[in-house]
Order: structure tokens, then C-alpha cells, then sequence
């Protein structure tokens, strides 16, 4: 006896196949969303690899250009940070932040020109951003532009001056004394670099550099004050050893300034021979 054959005709809807078979591709957005998660969490390698599939699918997201310029500069990639955020600003030239991030990444390649440019244009569209006068300053400042840095440290001062707010506040202060410095207007930087410690008491180079223009004066009791305090501060700040032995030499105390020299050079400090000869011309006459 034959059985009849029955063909079973099985349907399955289309979100039954995807649901078994199908990858989904993720979009730009989600490409993005998952970047910013690694960027935030500090895994910038993984960053990077997201941010360049949302690039692939929206070549036209300059956020997605500056954050993966933000990912590359912590993996010390300046070149590609910059590349990046130049492309960010080419898409959107209001992006301050862009302007302002490949300024740093400027310093850092030593391209004070251009950074001086670019925190320019982060000026003009946020003129009351006090980091980024204080930072066109110190690119003036290494370019020997020193009026125009001492107008940007002051103007940084300015707009900022609380320093619960203003973390550059004593840098500023302490920059702009040694612009006066270098001008030889030794009493405004002493000024200056009182205000960096007043604001900072740990400011191991604002004691140093003020010290030493104490010593410059000839007053040699503040300038013995302040190395030393610098050295109480940071006990391994060797230039302090070493212009403390200048101040104790000038004063005839030759024993003081051999020990401070000693420790000086025991830091790695390769001290002037000069002085050193000088020193061992008035070994054993200590006063």
C-alpha cells in the first residue's frame, strides 16, 4: 500500500532569517558612541580603530576627526593629532577646541609660529579663554616676541584671577616674571615671581628665580633664603645646590659652598668649571 507524499511547504517571514543569519553592521553613530566609551575609559588604541570606522561611514564628522586627534595625542602620536584636527577645523572652523588642541600639539613639535596662529583663532571666537592667552603667551615668549607674551600673560591674569578657576594662574605670573627678567626689569619680576608663591608656596622655580635675582642685586641674605627654600621643597633640585654656592662664595663661606656643589654635581648637575676653579683657588680659607 503506497502512503500519499505530502510536500510541507514551510514560510518563514524576513525578520525570522535576520534574527538566525544575518550580522548587522553597525552605523556611524554607533561607531562613535563606542569610541567615546574607550576614549573616556582610557583604552585610546581601541578609540582610534572606532573612530576610523565612523570616519569611513561619515567622512563628514569633524567631532569624530577631533576626538580621535584627542586619542592619538595620548598614544603620542602629535603627527596624526594634528592631522586630524587640522581636517576637524577644515569641516567646521568655529570648533575652537580644534584650534586650541592643535596649538598644543604645535608647542610640542615646537612650532610656536603656528600655535601662536591657532590660539589666535581660539581668541576670536572665545575672547574671555584665559588659557588660551596663556598659552600664546608662552609661544611668544619661546619666540622672542616678549611685549606681546607679557600682554598675553597679563591678560590671562586678568580675565581669570581666582585661582580656584585659573589652574595657570601662578604659571602666568611666574612666565611673565621671567619675560621681565630677560628684559633686565628685575623689579617687576621679583614682583611677579612673589605673586606665582603667594598663589603656589611650592613654586620651586619661582624661589629659585627670584633668588637669583636677589643675588643679581646683591641681596644675599633674601637670595639664601629662597634657594633654600627651593631645596626644602625639592631636595634633588640641583641648579638650587648650585646658586646657593654662588651666594655662600660671594660671602667668603668657601665650605658651604663646596658641600653645596658636591650635591649639586652628586644630582647630575654638570657644574660651570670656572667656578669650580675659583673654588679651589680659595680652598681652605673659609671665613
Amino acid at each position: 500500500m503506497k502512503f500519499p507524499v505530502f510536500k510541507v511547504i514551510v514560510f518563514f517571514s524576513a525578520a525570522t532569517l535576520l534574527t538566525a543569519g544575518a550580522v548587522f553592521a553597525k552605523s556611524a553613530d554607533e561607531y562613535t558612541q563606542s569610541a567615546g566609551i574607550h576614549l573616556k575609559q582610557g583604552d585610546f588604541t581601541a578609540a582610534v580603530l572606532d573612530y576610523n570606522e565612523a570616519i569611513i561611514l561619515d567622512s563628514g564628522n569633524a567631532q569624530a576627526y577631533y576626538n580621535r586627534g584627542v586619542a592619538y595625542e595620548k598614544l603620542g602620536n602629535v603627527i596624526q593629532a594634528t592631522s586630524d584636527y587640522t581636517k576637524a577645523i577644515k569641516l567646521r572652523s568655529d570648533m575652537a577646541d580644534a584650534y586650541y588642541r592643535r596649538g598644543l600639539a604645535y608647542d610640542k613639535q615646537g612650532n610656536f609660529a603656528q600655535s601662536a596662529y591657532d590660539y589666535t583663532n581660539v581668541i576670536k571666537l572665545d575672547p574671555d579663554f584665559a588659557e588660551a592667552y596663556f598659552r600664546r603667551g608662552l609661544a611668544y615668549a619661546e619666540s622672542g616676541k616678549l611685549p606681546e607674551a607679557i600682554n598675553d600673560f597679563s591678560r590671562s591674569i586678568v580675565i581669570n584671577p581666582d585661582p580656584g578657576h585659573n589652574p595657570n594662574l601662578a604659571a602666568a605670573c611666574y612666565n611673565r616674571g621671567l619675560v621681565y627678567d630677560r628684559q633686565g626689569n628685575f623689579t617687576q619680576a621679583i614682583l611677579d615671581y612673589t605673586m606665582a608663591i603667594e598663589i603656589d608656596p611650592h613654586y620651586v622655580q619661582a624661589y629659585n628665580n627670584r633668588g637669583f635675582v636677589y643675588a643679581t642685586q646683591g641681596n644675599f641674605t633674601k637670595a639664601l633664603s629662597d634657594y633654600t627654600n627651593a631645596i626644602e621643597i625639592d631636595p634633588r633640585f640641583a641648579q638650587a645646590y648650585n646658586n646657593r654656592a654662588t651666594v655662600y662664595y660671594a660671602l667668603k663661606q668657601y665650605l658651604k659652598a663646596w658641600q653645596d656643589v658636591h650635591k649639586a654635581q652628586a644630582l647630575g648637575l654638570v657644574v660651570k668649571p670656572e667656578f669650580l676653579g675659583e673654588l679651589e683657588k680659595v680652598a681652605g680659607k673659609d671665613q
